[in-house]
């Protein structure tokens, strides 16, 4: 295609120059033609010298904007480092007034304990308070010795928990019953096909006045042979007293 066109642009160049002479003479007798077809873009020109160098530009003034809106709050940091003690503080105000306390009980009236042994050559009678009528340790002083009992029975001085035992001989059988006041707190019996050794303890809470006996029911066959392998022993002491 550009060799074709090429060669009708040259014939038609050709006939323009060749007629020209003709055109010229005789202008008023002919109208302009149509102008030619722009040519093809030039290659671009080479850089020219660098100019005078501007004045300098006005400094800006930076614009302050309005506050925004509080952002939505981040997530809590990281724990910081232990900071140093500080200063102590005042003193505090003082507390609540405390719960009353326990009144005080000298160590001399807290001692409430007897060890009594039988030595009598009769049987108890029944349903009757056995009579432990000598101390184990006759030989010591009072405070020693423990309390007397009245006819075998024991009357609390001293408001609080106690510890009770007895051990008594028989033969072929034995029933005994502990009674504090008036009621049964325990009743123990056994029998064997010769001599025996019956043996309880309980622990009971006493008021003042109250008492603590050991008493024998029908079904008992109590020695009375006064030896040392036969003793009848009745015990009791303070495990500590309440208010």
């Amino acid at each position: 295609m550009a060799p074709r066109w090429l060669s009708c642009s040259t014939a038609v160049f050709l006939l323009l120059v060749r007629v020209s002479p003709i055109v010229t003479q005789s202008c008023d007798r002919y109208t302009p033609g149509i102008p030619g077809i722009p040519g093809a873009y030039g290659p671009d020109g080479l850089d020219g010298p660098m100019g005078e160098k501007g004045d300098p530009g006005e400094s800006a003034q930076p614009i302050r904007g309005q506050k925004g809106e509080p952002g939505i709050r981040g997530p809590p940091g990281r724990p910081g480092l232990k900071g140093d003690e500080g200063l102590s503080g005042p003193p505090g105000k003082p507390g609540l007034r405390g719960a009353k306390g326990r009144s005080f009980i000298p160590v001399d009236q807290q001692r409430s304990f007897f060890s009594n042994k039988r030595e009598i050559a009769y049987a108890p009678e029944l349903d009757t308070a056995i009579d432990f009528n000598s101390h184990i340790l006759p030989g010591q002083d009072q405070q020693f010795q423990g309390e007397s009992l009245t006819n075998g029975t024991y009357i609390c001085s001293v408001k609080g928990i106690y510890f009770f035992s007895f051990h008594i001989s028989a033969k072929s059988k034995v029933c005994l019953k502990l009674v504090k006041g008036s009621d049964d707190h325990m009743i123990l019996c056994d029998t064997s096909h010769g001599f025996l050794v019956t043996s309880g303890s309980a622990v009971l809470e006493l008021g003042v006045g109250d008492t603590v006996s050991l008493q024998t029911t029908k079904y008992n066959s109590i020695v009375t042979s006064q030896t040392d392998s036969t003793s009848h022993i009745f015990t009791g002491f303070l495990i500590f007293p309440i208010d």
